[in-house]
């Protein structure tokens, strides 16, 4: 745990806005407070105060607040300062700071202090930044709800479970010689394999959580001049991609990201797929990450033009395979034959409201939870909770014959890995990891 020092950073973004909150937290925070403002106001009730360095010099008027601990964010006596957002101002109230030998805070520090302090469990800590970095009302009401602790109360609720569990396999040998009732191990094995059960309906999940924090990746693929990237653009509403008439323009994969359905979506444009002897070195590469990108992708949509010959021609079966949706581009110019499928202008806008229809349907098909029970949000989650599984299942499965000692020993490792979720045990080795993707002032 670091040591007790008073810290200061910009909680607010950075750069020219009509207001910055500058956060300070530590014993030195009230002191700071009055330096600066002449007076600590009540607390929790924001006042109009002229701020001024240790030279006199006036540095703006602003809102000032006190939070004395443990009634604050960080648990911790803090004092906020609500300054004009001009660049000079913030500045200057931060050079005041640091002249009064306040230290400016590590990133997430503020969140770390108030983990250590037990006013959240780590899961929450996760949710504030994903809540930051939320881009979409789903994401948005993923992050909320984590935040407020359905990740945690079910983390929690297996390792209640687990520590009786745990309990009945240690009586078995800390009292064999005592009269314990009838299937005390049995009990605990029993009780170990429900909640293996529960865990591992919870990792199978899709990875929807997870899915809505990233974005899930929609691909476009086609032959060149298919119209894949008028589409791209049509979708983005701004040109993202360069169009043209030249068969290979699009040599990179181009992403941009887009809002379906309030899913986050990142939609790239690849480059045409043909016979790799019809191209140069460049293009074959293009082609290569297009059909690497289309491979790992959580969507993809085939983009065929409907007046051509051969709409299928230089198109791998593979790509085809994996197509989640087909559309035939074109449309205004007329089909001189029938074509299955959806059929779009992506040049007139023809068809395209039907056809964000269709991806917002997949997309939510894809993201969205059958119930309300909580889901993973990230990986470190999911290795840990597999972690617990392999441990529950060996101990759930373990014979009478074998050796007790052996049984709880599983149990206790299972224990820990959900104890590394919230924060129950082994916090200081995670704190780094977890807080390093903070901003300053967070």
């Amino acid at each position: 745990m670091p040591g007790r020092d008073t810290i200061f950073a910009l909680s607010s973004a950075p750069g020219r806005a009509g207001v910055a909150v500058l956060r300070v937290s530590g014993p030195g925070a009230g002191g700071a407070l009055a330096a600066l403002a002449g007076e600590i106001p009540p607390p929790r009730q924001a006042r109009l105060a002229t701020l001024k360095n240790e030279a006199g010099e006036i540095l703006d008027r602003a809102l000032v607040l006190w939070f004395p601990a443990p009634s604050s964010f960080t648990g911790e006596d803090v004092a906020e300062f609500h300054v004009h957002g001009g660049r000079a101002v913030v500045e200057g109230v931060l050079a005041a700071l640091a002249t009064l030998g306040l230290r400016p805070a590590e990133p997430g520090e503020f969140t770390r202090r108030a983990v250590e302090a037990g006013k959240f469990d780590l899961t929450a800590a996760e949710a504030l930044i994903d809540l930051i970095d939320a881009e979409t009302p789903t994401q948005r009401r993923q992050a909320l709800r984590q935040q407020a602790g359905a990740l945690a109360a079910l983390y929690d609720g297996w390792r209640a479970r687990l520590l009786k569990a745990l309990a009945w396999a240690e009586a078995v040998i800390d009292f064999s010689d005592e009269e314990l009732p009838d299937g005390a191990a049995d009990t605990a094995r029993a009780e170990a394999a429900g909640i293996l059960q529960e865990i591992r309906a919870h990792l199978d999940d899709a990875q929807r959580g997870e899915l809505v924090r990233e974005g899930l990746y929609l691909t476009v693929i086609g032959q060149p001049n298919s119209g894949k990237s008028t589409l791209v653009n049509a979708l983005a509403r701004r040109d993202v991609a360069i169009v043209s008439e030249t068969a290979g323009t699009t040599r990179d994969v181009i992403e941009v990201r887009l809002d379906l359905g309030g899913f986050a979506v990142t939609l790239a444009d690849t480059a045409g797929l043909r016979e790799a002897t019809e191209v140069g070195a460049v293009e074959a590469e293009g082609v290569r990450r297009a059909l690497a990108r289309a491979e790992a992708a959580d969507l993809v949509v085939l983009v065929l033009d409907g007046t051509a010959a051969e709409p299928f021609a230089g198109i791998p079966a593979e790509a085809i395979a994996k197509a989640s949706l087909t559309v035939w581009n074109k449309a205004d110019l007329g089909f001189s034959v029938p074509r299955e499928g959806l059929a779009i202008s992506a040049k007139t806008g023809q068809g395209l409201p039907e056809l964000i229809a269709v991806l917002t349907t997949l997309v939510k098909a894809r993201l969205s939870g059958s119930g309300e029970a909580p889901v993973l949000t990230r990986a470190r989650h999911r290795a840990a909770l597999a972690e617990a599984a392999d441990a529950l299942a060996r101990a759930s499965g373990a014979s009478d014959r074998a050796p007790p000692e052996l049984v709880a020993e599983d149990m206790r490792l299972a224990l820990r890995a959900l104890g590394r979720i919230t924060g129950r045990v082994d916090v200081e080795d995670l704190l780094d990891v977890i807080f390093r993707d903070f901003c300053i002032g967070k």
